[in-house]
């Protein structure tokens, strides 16, 4: 059964949360970026900071998913408890992968 959609609005609210919840000491905007046509979802911080007397741009991904055939694909995570947050929310812990093992998957089905 492909959850795709209850799972998109999940990763949806659950990106919102983390963006509001990040802590901030740079004062860099933290925001989380949905697209439910590619099914990416993204928690980014851009910004500038004024460090040694000059402006300096800053951007980091904290957190990029995918969903893909059903499935939650961690691309990257700089966050600590994103696994527990996903299973917490109602991912099924079965539909949730690495991108590495979603290479390998694709691979030993080509």
């Amino acid at each position: 059964m492909d959850h795709s959609q209850r799972y998109a609005e999940l990763l949806m609210e659950l990106f919102r949360t983390i963006a509001m919840q990040q802590s901030n000491p740079h004062r860099l905007r933290i925001r989380s970026i949905c697209d439910l046509d590619a099914g990416q979802f993204l928690v980014v911080a851009t910004g500038w900071e004024r460090s040694t007397g000059k402006l300096t741009w800053h951007d980091a991904i904290l957190v990029d998913v995918w969903l893909q055939d059903g499935k939650v694909v961690v691309v990257e995570s700089n966050l600590e408890n994103l696994l527990e947050d996903l299973i917490a929310v109602g991912i099924a812990p079965t539909d949730i992968v690495s991108i590495e093992d979603l290479e390998e998957l694709q691979q030993s089905v080509a």
